[in-house]
């Protein structure tokens, strides 16, 4: 068998690219793929209830984007015969292997929201993923909102995040986002119609991807990216993906989430309690400290409540 990865998806068909000749074909997967037994330690594993993983299990396994795959010709076919393990893997969008990923957020149309931000960069973490934060229509919105959303972002900057703002349709703040592709999967992440196919478009003019503004009355853009697809960019690769509006955690104790805030980390060495601190109601906690003295923006603390109590009271799944 020959190996290769998956760089295109629609439906039951992929594309795949030869590792050493880096000749593409279609393949379609092969039935075996569907059921196979696993041991807790594979990578296809994921827990995805309460309980924890069990030693064996029998799963599905589905080809997708990013994948390293083996596969075979037969009778004029190419089949994909085994998909190897991944390094990570999610769900919304529906990739595999991603070095890091562009986190997209307009400007406004539809407003920016802090929430989303919050809960995208703990699910980064969760993966192990690189985010890289990407504002779009910065042409649209009015200068004293957006001093005061920069301001806000600054915070952000200060803790590692890198952060663009980026006018797409005029190209501006595209040529400094160049040096960041190189050999990495990329994968460009947001709600329907902040602008991502219309960034790809000036990543990679040509490409023409249909975009569709947001609707007045609905408040919220349609959908314009029909499947998932791999483009070479800068020596590497950017992972276009349908949108999504809703994405969830999969934390199932509410006291792991703290591990998930890069800036909780170093302050949490003050909190009386040192690692047993959830900074919740705890006496003597650094991070309420850093919240009530301004340290912190005050969305980023009271976020973390707010996801804190979801986790706490969600409906235990089996």
């Amino acid at each position: 068998m020959k190996k290769g990865f998956i760089k295109k998806q629609i439906s039951n068909q992929y594309t795949i690219i030869d590792h050493e000749t880096k000749k593409e074909f279609i393949a379609s997967a092969r039935g075996k793929l569907r059921y196979v037994k696993l041991e807790s330690e594979s990578s296809f594993n994921r827990q995805k209830t309460m309980k924890t993983k069990i030693e064996k299990t029998i799963t599905q396994i589905s080809p997708k984007v990013g994948d390293n795959i083996l596969y075979a010709d037969l009778e004029g076919h190419t089949y994909i015969e085994e998909v190897l393990p991944r390094k990570n893997d999610l769900e919304r969008p529906d990739v595999a292997n991603i070095d890091q990923v562009l986190l997209i957020f307009s400007a406004i149309k539809p407003e920016f929201s802090f929430v989303l931000l919050d809960k995208f960069l703990i699910i980064m973490h969760q993966q192990n993923l690189t985010p890289v934060i990407v504002i779009t229509k910065i042409d649209l919105i009015e200068k004293e909102k957006f001093d005061w959303l920069k301001k806000q972002m600054d915070y952000y900057i200060k803790i590692g995040y890198d952060v663009y703002y980026v006018n797409s349709k005029e190209r501006i703040g595209i040529d400094v986002m160049n040096d960041i592709f190189k050999d990495k999967i990329t994968v460009l992440a947001g709600q329907t119609g902040v602008g991502k196919s219309t960034l790809l478009n000036a990543f990679i003019p040509g490409l023409e991807l249909k975009t569709q503004e947001i609707s007045d009355a609905l408040g919220r853009g349609k959908h314009t990216t029909r499947h998932t697809e791999l483009y070479e960019y800068k020596e590497g690769y950017i992972v276009d993906t349908p949108g999504f509006s809703k994405i969830e955690f999969q934390i199932f104790d509410e006291r792991e989430l703290k591990d998930y805030y890069a800036d909780f980390k170093d302050r949490s060495l003050g909190c009386k309690f040192k690692n047993k601190c959830v900074h919740i109601s705890e006496p003597g906690c650094a991070i309420k400290g850093a919240y009530e003295n301004h340290e912190m923006i005050s969305s980023r603390y009271e976020n973390y409540l707010q996801f804190f109590d979801e986790i706490k009271h969600q409906k235990e799944k089996y």
